[in-house]
């Protein structure tokens, strides 16, 4: 029996599918099992795969179920004892699949692993290379525009969780602590589940010989920013705080993150996104005393511990990388200017 089962979540992914398949056929191991969850595609994605790919297994569900939803229902129908989550808007490299695959299987303590993601159209710059989470309540990617080349960025390393775009899951884990959740349809399930799994004393890493290039984005047709993600990510943004932290952590992150809030609502209202930011937020407020928090347990308080440490940590890493991608966009754009100058 194959190791793995490759989820792909698909919703009118038609334009990424042929890119994104053909790489998975050209894997170096063939050790993996392929699911596509359909949510209720219009444009003829699953006729094309199952013409084109019938190797893959293609199951369709009767409504748009999100991201979360969607991979719950693969996850649901896995076998194998890791299960693969792939976005369809990707591209892997031959030996991306094996490389997850060994990474995960060198620990049993670890939960998930996190892939080397790198820009589609930019394949000089990182996309993703796992995510952290500050105690200002903001989600980042690690290295997201910063060269493929940096060191820090080539060697396996502790994440505070995998970002479910291309990450490997251990399925025990998922059994014991719950997959993602479906109240947040899209956007930061992953810091979600991957929080739940440090909460439990798991591990989440990153593997840099798993490359994927990502476009980012498709399914929901936002190139950055849009009404619906604004609204769902400032909801979900709090959501897995309510659903999360204790009490006493609660306490020690409330006034940094209500800076955060204040910070990102004066961004998004330059935007013109300013009332989507409120809508989530409200939203968020509302749904607070139906979502399933996970129960404090003493046993649990030094992971919180150490979940905290490395919310502090990630949040000085956080500025130190936003400060170098606001350098490199300055010197780009003094090096445009002066060979404008000498072009004229």
């Amino acid at each position: 029996m194959a190791k793995t089962t490759v989820v792909i979540p698909n919703w009118n992914g038609m334009a990424y599918l042929k890119n994104c398949m053909d790489s998975l056929e050209k894997q170096d191991d063939r050790d993996f099992e392929i699911l596509v969850i359909d949510n209720a595609s219009k444009d003829g994605s699953v006729a094309f795969l199952r013409e084109n790919y019938p190797w893959a297994r293609v199951e369709v569900m009767p409504e748009n179920l999100g991201f979360a939803g969607g991979v719950n229902e693969g996850i649901r129908r896995t076998k194998t004892p890791y299960v693969l989550l792939l976005n369809n808007d990707v591209e892997v490299e031959p030996h991306f699949v094996k490389a997850l695959t060994d990474a995960i299987d060198r620990d049993p303590k670890v939960f998930s692993v996190s892939s080397k993601m790198i820009k589609f159209r930019e394949r000089h710059l990182l996309d993703d290379a796992g995510d952290r989470y500050t105690v200002i309540g903001w989600q980042a990617q690690r290295g997201t525009a910063l060269p493929v080349t940096r060191k820090h960025y080539n060697r396996p390393a502790a994440v505070f969780s995998a970002c479910a775009g291309a990450a490997i899951y251990r399925l025990s884990v998922l059994q014991e602590i719950g997959a993602f959740d479906p109240a947040h349809f899209a956007y930061l399930e992953d810091i979600d589940l991957g929080w739940r799994a440090r909460i439990y004393g798991y591990k989440n890493m990153y593997e840099p010989s798993a490359v994927v290039y990502h476009v980012g984005s498709a399914s929901s047709g936002a190139v950055t920013y849009s009404d619906f993600k604004v609204r769902i990510s400032a909801r979900n943004s709090q959501y897995i705080v309510y659903k999360n932290m204790p009490a006493f952590q609660r306490f020690l992150c409330a006034f940094p993150m209500w800076i955060g809030r204040k910070v990102k609502k004066r961004y998004f209202e330059r935007l013109g996104f300013g009332e989507a930011y409120e809508e989530g937020l409200k939203e968020a407020e509302g749904d607070r005393e139906k979502l399933k928090k996970v129960p404090y347990k003493a046993a649990h308080f030094w992971n919180y511990v150490k979940i905290q440490a490395r919310m502090t940590s990630d949040t000085f890493i956080y500025a130190i990388e936003y400060a170098q991608r606001k350098i490199a966009r300055i010197r780009a754009k003094r090096k445009n200017e002066e060979e404008e100058k000498t072009s004229a």
